[in-house]
This record gives C-alpha cells, sequence and structure tokens, in this order.
C-alpha cells in the first residue's frame, strides 16, 4: 500500500502544483508531513533546506529523497515518475491550449489569478516551517535570521544556496553551543 500512497502522493501534489516547484512544495508538504506522516516537520525542514542548496530542481529532489526513504529505488523511481509525468504531460496539453486561446480574457483572469493563491501556500508553507526554529532557538534569532537571508538574497543578491550553506555554518558554529 506505501507504494500506491507514495505515487498517488507525489501525482496529486505535482498534478496541481501550478508554477512550478515552489507552488507545489506546500501541496507536497501536505502529503509527506500531515497526511501520510512520511517525515516529520523537522525533517522536511532540513530536507528542504539541504535540497534547495543542491543543483537541480526541488520537486524531483524532494520526490527522491521521499520515495528511498519509504521503499527504498523502488519508491524512488515511482515518486520520481509521479512527480515528473504529470507535469510534463500537463505541460504539453496546457501550453497547446494556452497557445491557443492566449488572447482571451478567461485564459488571462486565469493565469493572473492563480498567483495570489500561490503565494499565500507559500506563506502558510514559510509560517509553518519557521514554527520549528522559533521554537529551538527563539523567535528573536529566528527573526534576525530571517532578516539576514532576506537581504542577502534580495540586496545581495546572493544565491540560494550560498546563503542556506551560510545558515549551515552558523549553526554548526554558532548555535551548537546555545541549543
Amino acid at each position: 500500500m506505501d507504494l500506491l500512497e507514495l505515487i498517488f502522493g507525489f501525482f496529486m501534489a505535482n498534478l496541481l502544483g501550478y508554477g512550478g516547484g515552489p507552488s507545489s512544495i506546500p501541496l507536497m508538504y501536505t502529503e509527506i508531513v500531515p497526511h501520510y506522516g512520511w517525515l516529520t516537520d523537522e525533517q522536511f525542514s532540513n530536507m528542504l533546506a539541504l535540497g534547495n542548496a543542491l543543483p537541480g530542481p526541488i520537486a524531483t529532489k524532494i520526490a527522491a529523497y521521499v520515495g528511498y526513504d519509504v521503499y527504498g529505488w523502488l519508491g524512488l523511481t515511482a515518486a520520481l515518475l509521479a512527480t515528473i509525468l504529470p507535469s510534463a504531460a500537463a505541460l504539453i496539453i496546457l501550453l497547446q491550449v494556452m497557445q491557443k486561446y492566449r488572447q482571451s480574457p478567461i485564459v488571462k483572469g486565469m493565469t493572473l489569478l492563480v498567483q495570489p493563491v500561490i503565494a499565500v501556500m507559500m506563506a502558510v508553507l514559510t509560517w509553518k516551517m519557521a514554527k520549528g526554529p522559533a521554537d529551538s532557538i527563539g523567535f528573536g534569532q529566528t527573526l534576525v535570521i530571517a532578516v539576514i537571508a532576506f537581504l542577502a538574497i534580495q540586496r545581495l543578491k546572493l544565491h540560494p544556496a550560498l546563503v542556506i550553506i551560510a545558515a549551515f555554518a552558523y549553526g554548526a558554529l554558532v548555535l551548537r553551543y546555545t541549543v
């Protein structure tokens, strides 16, 4: 049953994940943590941070890790296929439809109005993921780290992988003495 749940969970998350990896992460989180309980919040946060520091699409890295963790190599393969196939098929079909009807106000409205929904989904996921560090190291320190990370990415234009590596280093060198 785990294999079918794995396929269904990743299939649904990626089928409904309009906008690519970032928009499918909250959907994948919902399947992985609260729905099936394959990972805890902390494990998901760690996997997401490490996955973002590595090259390649985040959705496939999440699928590969969770699939392997739940069902070994067969689970890895199944989760990857369930992640990739819906996106590939939907891309081909939707691009053809959108190209055909690109001037339609309905199509323009659909693509514009789904963006706030995705933004809210990302904000909710961010809030959930910030609870763990806030409980462990305190709200103030979590907020300071978040602001520094935001400024490093937005103002200094540092690659997010470098910011994640810096956070790992900070955690290893500074926080290990205080937590």
